[in-house]
């Protein structure tokens, strides 16, 4: 099982790393990554195995939004499927 995370925020230094080490914790793998700075926005969008994944997904979501107010970003997470099926429309 895959999932998209996207994070939208002010740049600032750790943004990567510190939700890389929670996606450790919890045994998500990051597949795919691709981050850009917009003035002094930071973007960041990444592809996720969840296969081994030792917490639920709605506990790595509420973690996610939990790291993102901790650091100042706007973290979400949406199973790949959910985009799969509204490329097939």
């Amino acid at each position: 099982m895959k999932a998209i995370v996207t994070v939208l925020g002010k740049d600032k230094v750790g943004i990567i790393a510190d939700i890389a080490i929670l996606m450790k914790s919890c045994g998500v793998n990051i597949c795919d990554i691709s981050q850009t700075l917009m003035q002094d926005y930071f973007t960041m969008i990444m592809l996720v195995d969840l296969s081994s994944s030792t917490v639920e997904f709605t506990e790595l979501q509420r973690e996610l939004k939990k790291q993102g107010e901790k650091i100042g970003v706007d973290i979400r997470i949406q199973h790949q499927d959910l985009f799969d099926s509204m490329h097939k429309i």
